[in-house]
């Protein structure tokens, strides 16, 4: 399996043919790559005025050769309001993607997220130097 990541200074990752060698080939699989990460970037915790992927909530994804894609991700806290609501509007997000196959959101809490896994951008944003 290859595995890339999807941005260099976060953990989240996106895997290519969930676990055989892809036909995909490294250009397609960093455009889908690309369309992930936009759609991601549409989901806001209501909570919080920075999108889920500068968060650091998506640890991983995984793309098979057909284009159906697995979510790994967290939430601030297991407490959180939206816990519930969290995987269903990122599956919505990300099945407005063009040509994507099925989408399964799986929400974990191990490792627990900390605020070390939120990008620069986020941590400008929520003014945390």
């Amino acid at each position: 399996m290859n595995v890339e990541p999807i941005k260099s200074d976060m953990n989240a990752e996106v895997a290519a043919g969930a676990g055989a060698e892809t036909k995909l080939t490294p250009a397609e699989l960093e455009a889908f790559t690309g369309k992930l990460v936009t759609a991601l970037k549409t989901v806001y915790d209501p909570e919080i005025p920075v999108d889920i992927y500068e968060l650091g909530l998506i640890y991983k994804v995984d793309v098979a050769d057909n284009y159906d894609t697995t979510v790994d991700m967290t939430l601030t806290a297991p407490g959180c309001p939206v816990a519930g609501e969290m995987p269903g509007m990122v599956q919505q997000a990300l099945e407005g993607i063009d040509g994507i196959g099925k989408v399964t959101v799986n929400m974990t809490f191990d490792p627990p997220w900390t605020p070390e896994r939120m990008s620069e951008e986020a941590k400008l944003e929520l003014n945390m130097y």
